[in-house]
């Protein structure tokens, strides 16, 4: 092989090598930053096929998705001093690579710094609230807040935060076991509330009904007594009406009622057949 022929060989190559290192693709879903010798030189937004000085400057890739970022959970308490698990997200997206670039350099490193400003604005927020408002219906007014603070501090990082959400909720085993404690201390107390009431009321009742009672029994023998009374003395005044009308059978009808009540079953008297108390029954012979 001639000396010609292999310069040219390693011209091709060199070139080949030399135009392989001058491009670079940017795909759609990302975004590029060009640095020289570490300092940055331009910005590419753009998908296609891009040049660079090859061996001098270097590219950075960042993605220009919506990203997640999910930090780990913790333990924090409430205003009204009970112990929670809380675990929240953040949605967010690079706008700025650069700034991006310059205040943290990786996602890796960016996910460990605002992960723990999510976190501390999740504590702040919720360090103020109590776990009703958490799990009811101010729970939306809450993430609104922490969103607010996130968002504060995401311009400085170059990001813009989409969205913050707070998932999973749920009271640590020793706040578990002290709110179900107190729940059932409360229930205890409001169902004795309810027996004392209740025992309250039965004995009024029972008392009014007593009181009742003997009113209407005392009203029903005074009524008894005047209606005794009373046939007591309709019952002298027709008798009297009657022995005054007819003296012998005033007589006889009272004899009749003497014999019946003092002749009942199995009543023996010995009395003279001649006695004034037989007198009607001799009249017969």
């Amino acid at each position: 092989m001639s000396p010609r022929l292999i310069a040219g060989l390693v011209f091709v190559v060199a070139f080949l090598l030399v135009l392989s290192g001058s491009l670079f693709t940017v795909h759609q879903t990302q975004q590029a930053l060009v640095l020289q010798f570490g300092e940055p030189k331009s910005v590419i937004a753009e998908p296609g096929l891009h040049f660079k000085v090859p061996f001098v400057q270097d590219v950075y890739y960042y993605d220009s998705r919506i990203l997640d970022l999910d930090p780990q959970g913790q333990d924090m308490s409430l205003v009204d001093q009970r112990r929670i698990n809380v675990d929240s997200f953040a949605r967010y997206r690079i706008v700025d690579p650069l700034k991006f670039y310059q205040t943290v350099l990786t996602e890796t490193a960016f996910r460990d710094r605002f992960g723990n400003i999510l976190n501390g604005s999740v504590r702040d927020a919720l360090g103020r609230t109590d776990l009703a408002d958490v799990l009811g219906s101010k729970r939306q007014e809450v993430m609104h807040e922490i969103t607010q603070a996130v968002s504060r501090r995401a311009e400085e990082f170059g990001i813009k935060v989409v969205e913050v959400r707070i998932g999973r909720t749920e009271l640590t085993a020793d706040t578990t076991a002290a709110t179900y404690n107190r729940m059932r201390s409360d229930r205890m107390a409001e169902a004795a509330d309810f027996r004392g009431r209740g025992q309250e009321q039965k004995s009024r009742i029972e008392a009014d009904a007593d009181r009742e009672r003997t009113i209407i029994i005392a009203e029903a023998e005074k009524e008894s007594q005047t209606l005794l009374g009373n046939g007591q003395a309709d019952s002298r005044r027709i008798l009297n009406a009657a022995q005054g009308k007819d003296a012998e059978f005033y007589s006889f009808f009272r004899a009749m009622e003497a014999y019946k009540a003092s002749m009942g079953e199995g009543t023996t008297m010995v009395l003279s057949p001649n006695s004034e108390f037989f007198k009607y029954f001799n009249k017969g012979k």
